[in-house]
């Protein structure tokens, strides 16, 4: 978790070499639980390897992040649909509850992390409620993914403002039952 969010916080930039050895040092553990957290971080898209095997931050083309985007549009689309045919009432209220919090979390100037963590599972929560294994966990491995770059879009005030309204856009959706909006 600590080695992520010195990556989602570009800490660790794009690109950066990981020293095994110094980093298992700082965070004071031996290098077997980190070469682990290493090997997780690889899966999430946010750690490489070189053709040496030596680790670091991942950089993906912006082909490679509007590639992995779309599919995650598709999977947020049909978790939502799903969800108006199978949430129950207290699964729509949670998600309406992460947006509240989100769209509170905007006005108070919530520590930028955290914001970001809330509107994560806003998201989540709304796949979830979908009942659909097999969607839920590709979506886990695809906002693993692009934590990092949906992270930094999230940093922007550019379009807040047009996300929260989406988002409640959707919560009503989902109150109502509405797949097409909710989608």
């Amino acid at each position: 978790d600590k080695l992520r969010e010195f990556i989602l916080l570009e800490k660790l930039p794009p690109g950066a070499a990981i020293s095994e050895r110094e980093v298992a040092d700082a965070l004071g553990i031996s290098r077997t639980p980190l070469r682990g957290a290493l090997a997780l971080l690889e899966q999430e898209g946010l750690v490489e390897y070189t053709v040496t095997r030596r680790p670091r931050v991942a950089d993906p083309s912006m082909a490679e992040i509007s590639d992995n985007l779309a599919v995650m549009g598709a999977l947020e689309a049909l978790g939502g649909e799903l969800a108006c045919a199978t949430a129950t009432d207290a699964q729509i209220a949670r998600v309406a509850e992460f947006a509240r919090r989100r769209e509170e979390a905007g006005k108070t100037g919530l520590e930028p992390l955290e914001f970001f963590r809330t509107d994560m599972e806003f998201h989540a929560a709304i796949v979830a409620s979908s009942g659909n294994k097999a969607l839920i966990e590709t979506h886990r491995q695809y906002k693993a993914r692009l934590w990092r770059a949906r992270f930094i879009s999230s940093r922007r005030r550019a379009g807040r403002d047009q996300t929260l309204c989406e988002h409640a856009a959707i919560v009503e959706a989902l109150i109502a039952r509405d797949c097409g909006k909710a989608g």
